[in-house]
């Protein structure tokens, strides 16, 4: 069975950016740069720097 890939969210994001509970956040894989050392977009979040993860929880 295929998986279902949501052209909205990045691989890092946990949520789509809007979605209750969720906040910006930066990328851990380019420390928000957006780009891996050898100048490519980080493919975690899609060069943007920033993913989406839930917040708040207990």
């Amino acid at each position: 069975m295929a998986s279902h890939i949501d052209p909205k969210r990045n691989p890092g994001d946990d949520a789509e950016a809007g979605t209750p509970g969720t906040g910006e956040d930066i990328c851990d894989e380019c420390g928000g740069s957006g780009k891996l050392g050898d100048g490519r977009d980080c493919p975690n979040c899609g060069g943007t720097g920033k993913v989406i993860h839930g917040i708040g929880g207990g």
